[in-house]
């Protein structure tokens, strides 16, 4: 991780939006040396019940050549929490973040790169700010409305008594008589942590997240969303994009491509370095 206090903006920090975000990039030699760089920044973008730090394999494979942002959404991670839902909302408050940083970051466009909820927020940003971004790269979401796939996942979070367990192991069985499958029980406990005074907490604002979960499932947009240069990257064994989805992506995306990885629907977990390779080339247009 580089540190980035040679300028005003922290590596570090909470956005004025109450946005948590990380930056990094290559090593700066000098507080002569160009801040920003020729490349646009990447924007990471995590999906539901996950936070920054979800993406780090993508980020470690960029930072090297140019600037990266890891943001939490809200609810998640350390950024604000709200009273309701709102995909708008989640879109301003990255917007408003980015055109923060663009100036004293001397960044002049971004890639967003945003995996499941996580895609469909970059999307909404691509619309709303599309002169900041000059690409988008989607890991397995469609922009469309899906059918309810989480009470597994929900019965298992509340089945977790926080205020009784005294390690993750014990929330690890409490959570394991819903949630059989290993890798959603280490993405979901990787979110478990002990406040300051000794309490365990969730990451995410899990009540938000099962009382508006008929609005983070749904996509409010039909027509043209962003008319850029756009990747969707999906899971061979996810079925978050379907070929009957194909006709939708095609309309609110007109320039977009598409790659399939030999994964689930945590693509990048599964098969980071393919994931990456995809990206990179991308980039460069290939």
């Amino acid at each position: 991780m580089t540190n980035m206090h040679t300028i005003s903006v922290p590596s570090d920090g909470t956005s004025a939006q109450g946005l948590f975000y990380q930056v990094h990039g290559p090593t700066l030699q000098s507080a002569n040396d160009t801040v920003g760089s020729s490349l646009p920044a990447l924007v990471l973008i995590h999906g539901l019940f996950g936070n920054s730090d979800n993406l780090s394999v993508i980020r470690r494979a960029f930072e090297h050549e140019r600037i990266v942002i890891s943001i939490d959404l809200p609810n998640h991670g350390k950024s604000l929490r709200t009273e309701l839902f709102s995909f708008d909302d989640c879109a301003s408050h990255i917007t408003q973040l980015l055109r923060e940083l663009a100036a004293p970051l001397q960044i002049a466009s971004y890639v967003l790169v945003g995996h499941s909820l996580g895609g469909k927020v970059s999307m909404l940003v691509a619309k709303h700010a599309a002169e900041l971004i000059s690409k988008l790269v989607i890991m397995d979401i469609a922009p469309i409305e899906y059918s309810a796939r989480h009470h597994n996942v929900f019965n298992g979070l509340n089945n977790v008594d926080l205020s009784l367990i005294s390690s993750r192991s014990e929330a690890k069985t409490q959570l394991a008589e819903y949630v059989q499958d290993p890798g959603t029980q280490a993405f979901l406990l990787k979110s478990l942590f002990q406040d300051a005074n000794g309490q365990w907490q969730w990451r995410f604002n899990l009540p938000l997240i099962v009382r508006d979960y008929a609005l983070l499932s749904a996509w409010p947009l039909t027509g043209l969303c962003y008319a850029g240069p756009t990747l969707f990257i999906k899971g061979a064994e996810s079925d978050y994009i379907l070929p009957k989805h194909q006709a939708t992506i095609v309309e609110q995306f007109p320039n977009a491509s598409a790659k399939i990885v030999q994964a689930g629907h945590w693509l990048h977990a599964q098969k980071p370095q393919v994931v990456n390779a995809l990206i990179t080339k991308f980039l460069r247009g290939e």
